[in-house]
């Protein structure tokens, strides 16, 4: 990967500049970020990083459909960037950004010669009722419960239905935590929200259960490091595999064992409120998941994922208590 150009979209977003900094942890920074930086605080995550030029994301297919010679040294594009967002309700928006992109960008990476690697997303299981895994051909059938998973799905089968998704590299994040989230508001994780949390009032609320067969906070969700998940990421990059990856830890804990990880890492005892959940999220919810990462395996990772316990303490000791992001 060191002779090559390599296009990060969503590079200053939580996984993207994630995977720029593992980058420069190898002496990789020939990179191009492209992102919408906006009014958040997202370029925070992009100061501490060494890369050769930015661009901001609406020029990119300006500059691919107008002057793509400026792009001609683009080897390896890694096409993180979407809205994340699962509760957000403009369909409109989330088509154009996250699937009439990534259309646009894909044809023009497979036209060119250029590695495509793209985030799909877990959400595109729904409720799990299809299974969770990566090796059943048969994704028609899944039903996302939002239009954010539904936007992915979309991408998902387009790629499917034209052939190329055995030319790329889809990548099904499950529930991904970690240093650089911090500008996400409502969608950062828990552990963030969490700490901040029990620093003003020594508790944490989670939501009840409405569902016979979870007790509250026994609700169960595939936690994966933002380490491992970049780690991942990267290994199927380098490899001669193509599809749909699951990207989890292939393990599933409650919130209850989340939460109570925190207090440790914050050396606090544990207190949990449970609270009633939305009424406009009950049917949307996920009551459980967990990654089958047998293809992952299969396709040569073997590095140990992070133990929950292991990954919620890095997290808060030596990044949210000091207020630092990867790569300071």
């Amino acid at each position: 990967m060191k002779k090559q150009k390599i296009l990060v979209t969503g590079g200053a977003g939580f996984i993207g500049s994630a995977l720029i900094e593992e980058l420069n942890q190898r002496g990789i920074e020939d990179i191009l970020v492209v992102d919408f930086l906006g009014e958040d605080e997202r370029y925070k995550n992009l100061v501490p990083l060494r890369f050769d030029d930015y661009m901001e994301a609406d020029r990119l297919l300006e500059t691919i459909d107008e002057h793509a010679l400026l792009l001609s040294d683009i080897t390896q594009i890694f096409h993180l960037g979407a809205c994340s967002s699962t509760t957000e309700k403009d369909a409109r928006y989330l088509i154009h950004n996250n699937y009439e992109f990534s259309k646009h960008l894909a044809q023009w990476a497979l036209s060119h010669g250029i590695r495509f690697t793209y985030a799909s997303s877990a959400a595109t299981y729904g409720d799990g009722s299809q299974g969770m895994d990566d090796q059943n051909a048969d994704i028609q059938a899944l039903h996302p419960l939002n239009m954010y998973g539904y936007s992915k799905h979309l991408f998902d089968l387009y790629a499917q239905k034209r052939g190329f998704l055995d030319k790329v590299i889809g990548l099904k994040y499950f529930n991904v935590f970690g240093p650089n989230e911090y500008h996400k508001e409502d969608m950062r994780s828990l552990v963030h929200k969490a700490c901040g949390q029990i620093q003003e009032t020594g508790s944490v609320s989670l939501f009840k259960s409405h569902h016979p067969d979870y007790k509250d906070g026994e609700q169960k969700r595939d936690f994966l490091y933002i380490k491992d998940a970049v780690k991942m990421t990267l290994h199927l990059s380098e490899t001669k595999h193509r599809g749909l990856f699951n990207i989890g830890s292939g393990e599933a804990n409650t919130w209850n064992d989340l939460v109570h990880a925190i207090f440790k890492a914050l050396d606090k005892p544990a207190k949990i409120n449970y609270i009633d959940m939305p009424e406009q999220l009950r049917e949307k919810y996920q009551y459980y998941t967990c990654a089958d990462i047998s293809k992952l395996r299969q396709a040569g990772f073997k590095d140990t994922v992070t133990p929950l316990e292991d990954a919620v303490s890095d997290y808060v000791q030596n990044y949210i208590i000091p207020g630092k992001h990867l790569g300071e």
